[in-house]
């Protein structure tokens, strides 16, 4: 089986990036950019690592190409049912290099779906801390909607 932390970093994207892991921050909505009409969203949607690296290598990747191109689009990661674990600081298997593309690409934001989010704290009677960095919005699938019918491309994770 493979670790998905090796195989972020096996895409490149990690090699010599800082490895820190912060504290949870404080989870707000993520209020809609008026001025980004265009940008990339990527669902995560199911409890699989190795869904879950693509998904953050997407990220780096897109970023990186529109980079090479002298343009910064917005990528937003949203996380929604099974798969709001990446964004648990409690479970998350990817917490170093989610850290790591946090702080090498400001312009990908990870989102988690407040909803999703109850239902798993109620069923687990727990209060779930999120990983810095991610923040909560309302509903997961509403979130990449709204950003679809804002002309933002969509990946599914």
């Amino acid at each position: 089986m493979s670790d998905p932390i090796n195989d972020l970093s096996r895409r490149g994207f990690l090699a010599g990036a800082p490895a820190a892991i912060g504290t949870a921050a404080p989870a707000v909505p993520i209020p809609a950019s008026p001025h980004a009409s265009h940008g990339i969203v990527i669902l995560i949607d199911r409890n699989d690592p190795h869904v879950m690296g693509h998904a953050i290598s997407y990220s780096a990747n897109l970023s990186k190409h529109f980079a090479s191109k002298r343009q910064t689009l917005p990528i937003e990661v949203v996380a929604n049912g099974q798969g709001i674990d990446i964004f648990r600081a409690d479970r998350s298997q990817l917490k170093e290099p989610l850290a790591a593309v946090r702080q090498m690409y400001p312009n990908i934001a990870f989102s988690m779906c407040a909803s999703s989010k109850a239902i798993a704290e109620a069923k687990e009677n727990i209060t779930i801390q999120l990983i810095d960095g991610a923040q909560l919005v309302p509903f997961g699938i509403g979130r990449v909607a709204e950003l679809q019918m804002k002309g933002w491309a969509y990946i599914h994770g």
